[in-house]
């Protein structure tokens, strides 16, 4: 994996309760504030010297989703403009909402 210019790598690796990984952005993955103090170079965390963070309380289908809104939120961060909604399947709303809350974003 190629490195940022601060010697961080360019991808963080998310796992889902049922050991699925998910590669992501670094920049994806900060826009999440619980996300960004576990892989904070600062922190003493696991997570940022391993450049992984399990997420045991998610699971792969709702890790999915909540990869996807990362990048939909990086995508338009800097849009200030019409901003197209968000496609979440009801079904999911829930445990969507309890992830976004966990992860803060």
């Amino acid at each position: 994996m190629a490195d940022n210019v601060a010697g961080e790598k360019k991808y963080v690796n998310l796992v889902s309760s049922d050991g699925y990984t998910y590669p992501i952005l670094r920049s994806a993955a900060l826009i999440s504030g619980t996300l960004r103090g576990m892989l904070s170079n600062s922190s003493n965390f696991v997570e940022a010297r391993e450049n992984r963070v399990e997420l045991k309380q998610i699971s792969a289908v709702n890790l999915e989703k909540v990869c996807e809104y990362l990048y939909y939120n990086l995508k338009h961060q800097n849009n200030p403009g019409n901003i197209p909604d968000f496609d979440m399947p009801p079904e999911m709303a829930l445990e969507l909402l309890v992830a976004a809350d966990y992860l803060d974003v």
